[in-house]
C-alpha cells in the first residue's frame, strides 16, 4: 500500500475511534524504518518501542528539555537512608480509562516488569522492595546504594492495576515465544497522548490526552507514526510532503535533503554504538562447518577478526562519514567514554592472519551471521561490508539479514551463532551496557541482553561494584576498566557509534535526542 493510502486509511480509522480534535488540531506526520515489537510495556527493550510507549506510559522520573532528571510520576523524592528512598507520588492523575493512579500500580508494575520473560528488568536494578506507606507513597528498598537510580526508573512504565487484572494481562508478553496478551495490543496509560491503534509494519495513531496532569509545549494534537523500510520510500515521502518528519534518514541523501527547499535537517549524535556479539560462550559454534569447538571462544580468532574490520572505510564508502568509529561500546556523550578510552584496533591484515593460524583456523572457517535489515543506519550494508573483510580470512560468512521483529526473537532464543545489534544507552552511563550486554547473565537484570554467553569474571565484579559505589571517582575508575576489559578481551566488537540526523518540514520544530526518541509533546506544526 502507498503511503498516501496509509495517511488516509489513519484518518479514516481516527475518525472511527471518535477522538475529538479541534479544527485548528496539528498532526505530526512522522516516519521511519523501524516499527515497534508490542505494546506491553515490560516485554521488550527496543528502543523504537520505548520511543512510541514513552509517549503513553510513564515512569516515577523524566528527562527534561535538557537531558535533566525531572518528577513525573513522583513529585518528590527523599533519602531515608543508603538503601531506603521515600517517593511522594503525584496526586489527581488518571489513565487513560479514567481510574485513578495510586500506590498500588507502582507495586503492581514493579512485580511485572521483573518476571523473567521480559526484557526491562535493567530499569528497576538494584531494587529489592516496594513497599507501599499509603496511597501516595512509596518507599523503595534498595539491596544496596544505587547511584543511578533516578536514571534507571526513567523507562520502568508504571501501568494499571486495575485494567491489567480486568483484561488477564498481569503477566508480562513473552515476545521471544510469540506469543500475545491485551496488553501487546492495548495500551492504558498516564502519559501525554493515548495511543489509538497499531496496525504492525503500517501504521501506529496517537491523540492528545487532555487530562494529562502536565502541558505540552507543542501544538500537536495527533500523531501518525508510519515505519517505511525501504530508504528511497523514506525519502520520497518527505520530499513529496507525505510525511512532515523523518528521523532514519539513509546516510546518502542527508546532504539532498540539506538543500531541499521547505526542509530543514536537524543534527546530533545518537548515544548509540553498533556492534558484533559473537557467541564465545558455547562448547560448539551453532551454524559452523568447525564441529566439537568454537572459534569463538579463542580471543585470537576474536582479535583477528576484530583486526580485519575497516571502520574507516564503513565510514567513508557505508555511512557517508556519519559514524563514529568504536573502540569501546559506549559512545561519546556517555558517562564512560574518553577519548582515551575510545580507539579502535587498527586494520592489520598480515597480523590477523598470523592470530588465526596461530589458533588453528588458517583455512578460516564457516559462520553464519544474523543482522536486521530495518533496524539501523545501513544495517545490512554493514553485515555484507564485514562479511567481505572477513572473507580475507578465510571467514566466509553465510548471511542471514531480516526483519527486526524475527531477528530479535532468534537472538533471544540464542538461536544465532554471531549477530549485529545497537545499543543506545538510556541511561548515559556505561553501566546500562555493561550490566545488560557483557556480564554474566542470571535471571533478573544481570546479562538480560547477554545473547552471546559472556562469562568473564573479572568484568562482572566490576559491575557489581559500580552498580553500588557512590564515590564518583572510584566507580568512574571501575566503569573504565570494565570497558577496556571488555575492549581488550574483545568481548563483543564495537564498529561505531551512530550519528543521527533527522529531516522534517520547514515548520516542524522540535527537540533533538541523542537517545533517538523524538517526542511530540515538545513538537509543533505550523
Amino acid at each position: 500500500m502507498k503511503l498516501n493510502a496509509l495517511l488516509a486509511a489513519a484518518a479514516l480509522a481516527t475518525s472511527a475511534l471518535a477522538v475529538s480534535v479541534p479544527a485548528t488540531a496539528a498532526t505530526l506526520r512522522w516516519a521511519a524504518q523501524n516499527d515497534i515489537l508490542t505494546l506491553d510495556p515490560h516485554s521488550q527493550n527496543h528502543a523504537t518501542t520505548n520511543a512510541i510507549l514513552m509517549h503513553a506510559y510513564e515512569g516515577l522520573t523524566r528527562y527534561g528539555v535538557n537531558r535533566e532528571i525531572e518528577p513525573a510520576l513522583a513529585t518528590k523524592w527523599t533519602i531515608m537512608s543508603p538503601t531506603q528512598v521515600r517517593f511522594e507520588l503525584r496526586k489527581g492523575v488518571k489513565f487513560h480509562d479514567g481510574s485513578p493512579f495510586t500506590a498500588d500500580d507502582v507495586l503492581f508494575s514493579f512485580d511485572r516488569i521483573r518476571q523473567p520473560q521480559g526484557t526491562m528488568q535493567i530499569y528497576v536494578t538494584g531494587i529489592s522492595e516496594i513497599k507501599k506507606i499509603d496511597s501516595h507513597t512509596i518507599d523503595v528498598i534498595l539491596s544496596a546504594p544505587q547511584p543511578i537510580l533516578l536514571r534507571n526508573i526513567i523507562d520502568f512504565r508504571i501501568m494499571s492495576k486495575a485494567w491489567a487484572e480486568k483484561n488477564n494481562t498481569t503477566k508480562t508478553q513473552d515476545y521471544k515465544a510469540k506469543e500475545e496478551n491485551f496488553a501487546s495490543r492495548n495500551v492504558n496509560g498516564t502519559g501525554p497522548y493515548r495511543i489509538l491503534g497499531w496496525q504492525p509494519e503500517q501504521r501506529i495513531l496517537m491523540s492528545r490526552n487532555d487530562a494529562w496532569w502536565d502541558k505540552t509545549t507543542g501544538n500537536v494534537d495527533q500523531v501518525v507514526y508510519t515505519p517505511i523500510a525501504n530508504q528511497a520510500t523514506r525519502v520520497a515521502a518527505l520530499l513529496s510532503g507525505e510525511i512532515d518528519m523523518l528521523t532514519d534518514l539513509p546516510t546518502q541523501d542527508v546532504d539532498r535533503l540539506r538543500r531541499s527547499p521547505g526542509l530543514k535537517v536537524l543534527d546530533g549524535p545518537e548515544v548509540r554504538t553498533i556492534y558484533l556479539a559473537p557467541d564465545i560462550g558455547s562448547p560448539e559454534l551453532k551454524f559452523s562447518n568447525v564441529k566439537g569447538k568454537n572459534p569463538f571462544a579463542d580471543k585470537r580468532v576474536r582479535q583477528a577478526l576484530s583486526m580485519a574490520i575497516d571502520r574507516e572505510a564503513i565510514k567513508r564508502n557505508i555511512m557517508r562519514g556519519l559514524s563514529i568509529p568504536a573502540g569501546v561500546m559506549v559512545a561519546p556523550g556517555v558517562n564512560g567514554n574518553s577519548p582515551e578510552v575510545d580507539k579502535p584496533v587498527k586494520v592489520d591484515l598480515a597480523k590477523a592472519k598470523a592470530l588465526m593460524t596461530e589458533a588453528g583456523y588458517g583455512n578460516g572457517f564457516t559462520v553464519q551471521m544474523n543482522c536486521p535489515n530495518n533496524r539501523y543506519v545501513n544495517d545490512q550494508q554493514i553485515c555484507q561490508a564485514v562479511s567481505a573483510m572477513w572473507a580475507k580470512l578465510g571467514v566466509k560468512v553465510d548471511l542471514v539479514a531480516e526483519n527486526m521483529a524475527t531477528f530479535i526473537q532468534k537472538v533471544q532464543k540464542f538461536d544465532t551463532s554471531l549477530y549485529l545489534l545497537g545499543w543506545g544507552v538510556a541511561t548515559y552511563d556505561a553501566q546500562y551496557t555493561l550490566q545488560s550486554l557483557v556480564r554474566t547473565r542470571t535471571s533478573g537484570a544481570d546479562g538480560n541482553f547477554n545473547f552471546s554467553k559472556i562469562n568473564d569474571p573479572e568484568v562482572d565484579k566490576l559491575v557489581d561494584a559500580m552498580k553500588t559505589e557512590v564515590d564518583t571517582a572510584k566507580r568512574n575508575a571501575m566503569i573504565k576498566d570494565a570497558l577496556v576489559r571488555t575492549r581488550d578481551e574483545v568481548l563483543l566488537i564495537p564498529l561505531h557509534h551512530q550519528m543521527r540526523p533527522w529531516a522534517m518540514k520547514t515548520n516542524v520544530t522540535t527537540i533533538h535526542r541523542s537517545d533517538d526518541r523524538p517526542e511530540a509533546r515538545f513538537t509543533s506544526v505550523k
